[in-house]
């Protein structure tokens, strides 16, 4: 069993240990661009001692953004993504970008642009009708995600995550809910499988090995109709195969229709209805409960499905989920999974790596509320804790 603070590879990358800052949308680029509040956050966690942070969300297209304060990848956005990528180095840590597209969880009124998916449906999140996708705008988003990547490596980011998962604009195409095209798109699973498998490998032939590239997908939607476990499994080995990719980071649920599935915990359904205008302020207060559903929470709660992943997949996988303390990490390690991703425990302290890594018996102080969720509208920070502070508006 390897250390989880112990070097590891991936891909062209040397990590100073197996711990990873999985992506959390930071709220802190109120233009679209790199703040110095981002590049502060991302220090901090740098400073904690992960091996590397996650920069969440970075669209590759305007549309694509969830609301138009997040990044989208444009030259435009180069200097402050190389002096972030500068910041986190020298904490001795590498970055990863999380690029994609955000299909039918873009927020259409806040982009001022149609959001798309693959077929046509009226969003839950802003009772506006999501597009079906073209093959034009297929090409067009498999282009700009190499364009995002390349960028992202020319600014000195160490990898790139290609965000498949969550019901964003590729995991739409691959949820039988979902997708109802009766074209190439559509039907089986290897051909509701293909917007990914190209994005992977438009993404590797531009970059090739300056930077490690990886995909975070869902292993199930957790919603009925929605992606199965058995063919989560199943596109896990399709996206092996193709031989693009150098890690998997496996994740659940759905942004648009189930997000409690990932996250377990209390569900703060009155704080999330305080983030929103109306209408959805007021749908959510009245009908939160049926969409913000509670989970138990558990350490390592993606774990007992991460196991099928782990026993038929060869490649290097990233499990999360519940990993707050040394036995959680340990446990992945001893399963087989190569890298720990850590989200919420590291907004309320992002020193908690060098903590366990001193410390064996240290624990988390996360309570697993959640009211960190709503944050993301404000600039992502824990309330319980004073390190992180919400910007300035």
């Amino acid at each position: 069993m390897p250390d989880p603070f112990s070097p590891a590879r991936l891909g062209p990358l040397n990590l100073r240990n197996r711990l990873i800052k999985a992506a959390t949308f930071e709220g802190r680029t109120p233009k679209a661009l790199v703040s110095d509040d981002l590049i502060s956050f991302h220090r901090t966690i740098a400073a904690g001692g992960v091996g590397m942070t996650t920069v969440a969300y970075c669209a590759v297209a305007p549309e694509g953004r969830t609301e138009r304060r997040q990044i989208y990848l444009r030259p435009e956005a180069a200097p402050g993504l190389t002096r972030l990528a500068e910041a986190v180095h020298a904490e001795g840590a590498a970055i990863s970008a999380q690029i994609g597209h955000a299909g039918p969880v873009a927020d259409a009124r806040s982009n001022r642009l149609p959001a798309l998916s693959a077929s046509r449906r009226l969003s839950p999140l802003t009772f506006r009708f999501v597009q079906a996708a073209t093959e034009d705008d297929l090409a067009r988003i498999t282009r700009a995600h190499a364009d995002a990547a390349a960028l992202a490596a020319d600014c000195g980011f160490d990898a790139v995550e290609l965000h498949f998962g969550h019901n964003y604009l590729a995991s739409s195409f691959l949820s039988p809910r979902l997708n109802k095209r009766g074209d190439a798109r559509g039907g089986s699973l290897v051909n509701r499988a293909s917007v990914a498998r190209q994005i992977a490998e438009a993404v590797r032939a531009r970059v090739g090995d300056r930077i490690a590239v990886l995909a975070k997908i869902n292993m199930s939607d957790g919603v009925r109709g929605g992606l199965t476990e058995a063919d989560g499994l199943a596109f896990a080995l399709l996206l092996e195969s193709d031989g693009h990719l150098d890690a998997l980071e496996l994740t659940a649920g759905s942004s648009l229709l189930n997000p409690m599935y990932l996250f377990r915990g209390d569900a703060p359904v009155k704080e999330f209805a305080a983030a929103f205008p109306q209408p959805v302020r007021t749908a959510l207060r009245l009908f939160g409960r049926f969409f913000l559903h509670t989970y138990p929470y558990e350490p390592a709660y993606l774990l007992p499905t991460a196991r099928r992943f782990r026993a038929e997949l060869k490649m290097p996988l990233i499990l999360l989920g519940g990993l707050t303390d040394r036995p959680s990490l340990n446990l992945a390690m001893s399963e087989g999974f190569d890298f720990a991703a850590l989200g919420r425990a590291l907004l309320i302290d992002p020193d908690l790596p060098n903590h366990l890594h001193q410390n064996p018996s240290a624990t988390s102080a996360c309570t697993h509320c959640n009211r960190c969720m709503p944050t993301i509208y404000q600039g992502t920070h824990c309330p319980l804790s004073t390190t992180f502070h919400p910007p300035p508006r």
